[in-house]
């Protein structure tokens, strides 16, 4: 979610110390129905905290918001394991070489801690990676793999195991798709973005629109033969941000198939916190122009020791009278499922990529609280199953049976 940018405007003593906190209380048929359900988060940040912090992703973690050992106390089965690109990587044009970076590091990582956690390329992987009762990550991309698009890359980095990338480049523009918070250049996608979601849709791969411009999302949506996926999102009949998705290109996605996935922060939905996040630190948490373009002149191990101070990535902590409930975030859900419907909902968590969750939330650990305020809401088990799972996994299916 948050730019890297108000990570550092925000002072380092905000920051959360989730693990200091009580367990929250979870029902008993809360937590056998999130134990028992298929858990896909479709947006987790990892791995760019190890590339320049150091450090395993096996191991439990005293700050942030995840690592495999709580990622299991939370009932994840699947996610998306997201490896971002950040802006400062960009100026200098070393985001191609980043992204290679972040994949050697994320297949290490995978291969160090095979006895719990397992690449997936597809989705029968990942029901083979779950019977042997580990957990199954799917590569994700967030940011630009190339700002040219150059597709010789993309079907690199597809035979390197990626099934997920993000069409705009993060908050930032590329040469042939604009963002949803960067100056327009394109009006959308250029002839050159409509061939990548082509190449995309004939290799397999998961396009993902977190992040785009309403007009890339709508022209994406024309082009692609495949279901598009917003991983980490809010609506903006909610909260009237650029990085929020309207009503309209909301029901164009489901009727495409797709899902949206929703962010575990107070930003995006909740105005109030919006609003005091802004304030505290000067710009709203997109703004991208801190990103100078004398950085071109770094070396990218200058540019590593800049960035490393901003992990791990989670967000300040927020007067609770400023925080929406758990049962107030799964009311953005009831919205979109009234506007969509119930198969076009997912859970697009992005743990440490900046949120500050809902009241009493902690962390990956605490995810039964979105089950538990489910059944509370009235929701039947089904429904329940679909968002915490069942509709991404529908989508990965299908997109990734198509032949590489």
């Amino acid at each position: 979610m948050r730019s890297q940018f108000v990570a550092a405007a925000v002072p380092f003593l905000l920051l959360v110390s989730a693990l200091a906190q009580e367990a929250p209380r979870v029902s008993e048929e809360a937590r056998r129905l999130h134990q028992d359900a298929f858990v896909f988060d479709g947006h987790v940040h990892m791995i760019n905290r190890q590339l320049h912090l150091g450090g395993n992703i096996g191991d439990r973690l005293s700050d942030g918001q995840v690592d495999l050992p709580r990622m299991k106390e939370g009932g994840v089965d699947a996610f998306f394991m997201t490896l971002f690109v950040m802006e400062q990587y960009y100026p200098a044009r070393y985001e191609t070489k980043q992204t290679l970076r972040l994949m050697n590091m994320a297949i290490d990582q995978l291969t160090q801690n095979r006895e719990v956690v397992e690449l997936a390329l597809n989705a029968s992987d990942i029901e083979r990676i779950n019977r042997a009762g580990k957990m199954a990550a799917v590569l994700d991309l967030e940011g630009s793999f190339d700002l040219d698009g150059d597709l010789h890359v993309l079907r690199s980095l597809h035979r390197l195991g990626l099934r997920v990338v993000q069409l705009p480049a993060h908050n930032w523009g590329n040469e042939y798709a604009d963002s949803c918070c960067a100056p327009a250049r394109w009006h959308g996608l250029t002839e050159h973005g409509r061939a990548v979601v082509r190449e995309m849709n004939r290799l397999g791969m998961v396009i993902n629109v977190s992040h785009a411009s309403d007009e890339t999302l709508a022209q994406a949506l024309e082009v692609s033969t495949q279901p598009i996926v917003a991983t980490h999102h809010g609506l903006r009949s909610l909260n009237d941000i650029p990085r929020n998705m309207p009503d309209d290109l909301l029901k164009k996605l489901a009727a495409k198939g797709g899902v949206i996935g929703f962010h575990i922060g107070n930003a995006f939905h909740n105005r109030r916190q919006f609003e005091w996040l802004s304030k505290q630190a000067g710009r709203p948490f997109w703004d991208t122009s801190e990103v100078a373009e004398e950085k071109a002149r770094l070396s990218i191990h200058e540019i590593d020791r800049r960035v490393a101070s901003l992990f791990p990535m989670v967000g300040p902590v927020t007067p609770d009278d400023l925080l929406m409930s758990v049962d107030e975030w799964v009311g953005v859900v009831d919205r979109a499922i009234q506007v969509a419907g119930e198969d076009h909902v997912a859970l697009g968590s992005d743990f440490d990529g900046g949120p500050t969750p809902a009241r009493h939330m902690r962390d990956v650990r605490d995810l039964a609280m979105i089950t538990d305020a489910m059944l509370r809401r009235g929701y039947s088990k089904d429904r329940i199953r679909k968002f915490l799972g069942g509709n991404l996994m529908r989508v990965f299916r299908q997109v990734t049976s198509t032949p590489g």
